[in-house]
């Protein structure tokens, strides 16, 4: 600032005597009004949408139970597996409760609780740590729901046929397409 500009606040600064001190005037354009510190939302948007599919994927398993004995030589592989794996299974699948029990003079077992009410009890005779990690593995990645036949579907009518279902083998002329 020049020297003369300083000496006019200055004698502004005099004059107003208690008034708020004189400001010299503002060059440029006025501020326009800020913008909003948020984006709004759409209301349609704050809806949750529940389901699995291409956006939320929702884990089946809810419950995991490794029952096992504490003396039975069965039951050796499984004590090993929980020692090493357990705290790691259970902080990699937060959304699963991992449950420990003891069963005395039994075999061991993982037990599945899913949450359409279904459980999958698979046993651990005999596997070894790998194998284990597998049982454990298909159960994480099973949905609970029951076992269905991969074989053709039976022929369904909705009204009962009179005399009973067509075949061309049971015809006295062969049938021509």
């Amino acid at each position: 600032m020049s020297t003369s500009a300083v000496k006019t606040i200055k004698a502004a600064a005099v004059k107003s005597r208690g008034k708020t001190p004189f400001l010299p005037p503002r060059h440029g354009p006025k501020p326009s009004k800020l913008p909003p510190a948020f984006k709004p939302v759409h209301p349609s948007l704050l809806v949750s949408s529940q389901g699995n599919g291409y956006n939320l994927f929702v884990p089946q398993l809810r419950k995991l139970v490794f029952e096992y004995c504490e003396r039975s030589e069965q039951s050796t592989k499984t004590r090993a597996y929980l020692l090493r794996n357990v705290e790691d299974l259970a902080l990699a699948h937060p959304h699963v409760e991992v449950v420990v029990k003891t069963r005395t003079l039994k075999p061991p077992i993982v037990r599945g609780l899913y949450l359409n009410n279904r459980d999958k009890v698979i046993s651990l005779v005999g596997l070894e740590e790998t194998g284990i990690v597998a049982k454990v593995k298909l159960l994480l990645e099973s949905s609970g729901a029951k076992i269905k036949a991969l074989k053709r579907k039976e022929v369904v009518s909705v009204t009962p046929s009179t005399r009973g279902i067509w075949s061309s083998l049971h015809t006295e002329a062969p049938y021509k397409i």
